[in-house]
């Protein structure tokens, strides 16, 4: 998951049987209210399609082994941890267009939390949710909440790019923990905020390594890159521009707006150019019409996009339009077990960022446990942490990036 407008491997990678992965991603502005039709469901979308994944990938666009998840860290510890009553929270789009991104998110940090409460009698923590629509300006009314709420020690979010750009000063002045899940564009690690941690690869990452896997292994030598206005969309077409090189054709390159459904002036530019692939810098709310319109022009090129529209919804609005489409994710599949217990509790398959936003809550619930008591605490222990989770490792630099991250590729089939 990651977005302005709203804006991100273990092991066991054995997937349920049409298991459909959610993309991103730090989605970032978007203001759209409308109410999502799919939540964070995961499940075969348009008949028998979902969203497979295919292979994890290094920054050269070569397949790497999955990581070994079998450390993983267990949100339940041990049982025999002792605290007062503790909260955090967690901020994103629960509503709008793009809101499975952030109900995905939600649901994987409620299954940490429930797990270590039913575990730990004598420590119990709460996790308050806290709605931005993925919007910027929204979450500039929203921050102040949650900022001057002093029971809130660690905060998971915000999710996307867009609205964490916009309200990172206001939870660095606070001094709270803002452990994102999703947000990618790569400089939101660049505002020398100390409490500013992502927990997945960025777009400096994704973009490269996606662009060479698309000329190295799927072998595209002529690429349109469509771009989306918000903070992610704009950061990530930039990557993958530069990592295309002469792949990318300036003839066809195009820019939309989030909220646009009428795609059909970028459809005959694309048409005219006969590329092997569109890439689609944005997220599904505009990437499934616009795939749906360019099979509909006569478009045959290959239809490449990223964590922002990595979502059943995007399989279940584009309908056969999703075909064959390629998506990639800072976020890796999940392994059996979590995706068994995760469709129990939420009746519906993880999704994009499910795993990861387990992984940083339990490293929060890890850090309540060990006697973090404020946000002060939080902050130094996340800013020290070294240990293994579900999705990756999970280690940060100066800066608050991970000292280790990859990019996987998913196939709608």
């Amino acid at each position: 998951m990651r977005r302005s407008t709203p804006q991100l491997a273990g092991t066991a990678l054995v997937l349920a049987v049409g298991l459909v992965l959610t993309g991103c991603s730090s989605k970032d502005d978007s203001g759209d209210t409308t109410s999502p039709t799919g939540g964070s469901s995961s499940a075969a979308a348009s008949g028998d399609l979902s969203i497979q994944p295919l292979v994890q990938i290094d920054n050269k666009g070569a397949e790497v082994p999955a990581a070994d998840s079998s450390n993983a860290a267990d949100p339940a510890g041990d049982g025999s941890a002792k605290c007062d009553p503790t909260t955090i929270a967690m901020a994103g789009a629960l509503t709008g267009a793009n809101a499975a991104l952030g109900i995905n998110i939600l649901n994987g940090a409620k299954l940490a939390v429930d797990a270590h409460n039913a575990a730990n009698k004598d420590c119990q923590v709460t996790i308050k949710q806290f709605d931005t629509e993925g919007d910027p300006q929204k979450a500039t009314q929203v921050a102040p909440q949650i900022a001057g709420d002093k029971s809130i020690i660690g905060l998971l979010g915000p999710a996307f790019s867009g609205e964490t750009k916009a309200v990172g000063p206001v939870f660095q002045q606070a001094g709270l923990l803002s452990l994102t899940a999703s947000a990618t564009n790569p400089d939101l690690t660049k505002n020398g905020w100390t409490n500013f941690f992502r927990g997945l690869a960025n777009d400096a990452v994704q973009g490269p390594s996606v662009a060479a896997y698309m000329v190295n292994t799927l072998n595209f030598k002529k690429v349109c890159v469509v771009q989306d206005d918000s903070d992610y969309g704009v950061g990530l077409a930039e990557q993958i521009t530069a990592g295309l090189g002469s792949a990318a054709d300036s003839a066809c390159a195009a820019k939309v707006k989030t909220g646009d459904k009428d795609f059909s002036a970028t459809v005959q530019i694309v048409k005219g150019e006969s590329p092997d692939a569109v890439f689609y810098a944005g997220y599904y709310a505009e990437g499934a019409p616009f795939a749906s319109q360019l099979k509909e022009g006569g478009v045959t090129a290959a239809f490449v996009s990223a964590d922002g529209t990595n979502d059943p919804e995007f399989v279940k609005q584009a309908g056969s339009a999703a075909k064959g489409a390629y998506l990639s994710c800072p976020c890796g599949p999940a392994p059996e077990k979590f995706a068994a217990d995760y469709q129990a509790k939420f009746s519906v398959a993880s999704g994009v960022y499910s795993v990861e936003a387990y992984d940083l809550a339990t490293i929060m619930l890890k850090g309540i446990d060990s006697g973090v008591k404020d946000r002060a605490g939080m902050v130094d222990f996340v800013k020290n942490y070294d240990g293994d989770g579900l999705a990756r490792h999970y280690k940060w630099d100066a800066n608050g990036e991970l000292a280790s991250a990859l990019i996987w590729i998913y196939q709608v089939k």
